[in-house]
């Protein structure tokens, strides 16, 4: 009975545990989902603000506003495109290294500008802009750079997984038409053996020395034998059955009939008048 209860306590406790294991992870993904939303819309807001600052204020304090527009927004499609191509390509680590410590400089770069958009002293403010526009335009230039290079890359290897899957495709598309194939290969080799039949009796008919020729022409087919005195040279057709029997003689019967014998009760012949 003992055993059983400390069964059930055990099974109890881990049970217990499970859920308030699950209940954290639960609350961080939450936390962190909630976090994610909040950064968004705080980026959305400012990306709009600074947007309508660089319209609405005309002078040093727009063009800021553009300068941290822009540099914000090269920076975030950069780091986009490096996290979603760092899961497939391992060999990115490298530059996504490369990038957090250009983001380091972003990050700074992006906070004196918003420090200077309060900065009351215009003439400071517009003496400094030429070297705050010259640090924008290297930080996005290299960021616009790392970027393309990343989607030429992912692009390239599309291009080679299509020419792959290409030539697989075409050799199973060949092997479901094999007789297609039979019959090319079929035509092909009775071409090609005509071809050599004829080439090869070309080459022994021309190989053929004139010395092997005979030096005379061929003697002359023997004349056909003269034709019968009685035959005639006009083509003749067999005679019919009926013509044979006509040029036949008439041959004497056999039996021929005897004299007519006569007999008392028949009459005399009588003979005729002349009157």
């Amino acid at each position: 009975m003992e055993a059983v209860i400390a069964v059930v306590a055990l099974l109890f406790v881990l049970f217990v545990a499970l859920g308030a294991y699950a209940t954290v992870k639960v609350v961080g993904a939450a936390k962190r989902r909630v976090d994610e939303t909040i950064t968004h819309a705080r980026r959305t807001v400012e990306d709009h603000t600074l947007r309508a600052k660089s319209f609405a204020q005309p002078g040093a304090p727009g063009e800021l506003a553009q300068l941290r527009l822009k540099l914000r927004t090269s920076m975030r499609a950069t780091q986009d495109a490096l996290h979603a191509g760092v899961s497939e390509d391992e060999s990115l680590k490298e530059s996504l290294g490369l990038f957090e410590r250009l983001s380091a400089h972003g990050h700074e770069l992006d906070a004196e500008l918003r420090r200077l958009e309060s900065e009351p002293d215009r003439t400071m403010l517009v003496a400094r802009l030429p070297d705050l526009r010259e640090r924008t335009e290297r930080i996005v230039e290299a960021a616009d750079s790392l970027r393309w290079a990343v989607r030429d890359r992912a692009r390239r290897f599309a291009d080679d997984d299509l020419d792959t899957l290409s030539a697989q495709i075409d050799v199973e598309t060949g092997a479901l038409r094999h007789w297609q194939t039979t019959e090319s290969s079929t035509t092909e080799s009775s071409t090609t053996g005509s071809s050599t039949t004829g080439s090869s009796t070309t080459g022994s008919s021309s190989s053929t020395p004139s010395s092997e020729r005979p030096a005379s022409p061929p003697p002359p087919w023997p004349e056909a034998p003269a034709a019968e005195s009685g035959a005639t040279s006009e083509q003749t057709w067999p005679d019919t059955p009926r013509t044979q029997r006509a040029e036949e003689p008439t041959r004497p019967a056999l039996n021929p009939p005897g004299p007519r014998p006569t007999y008392p009760w028949q009459k005399k012949p009588r003979p005729e008048s002349t009157t």
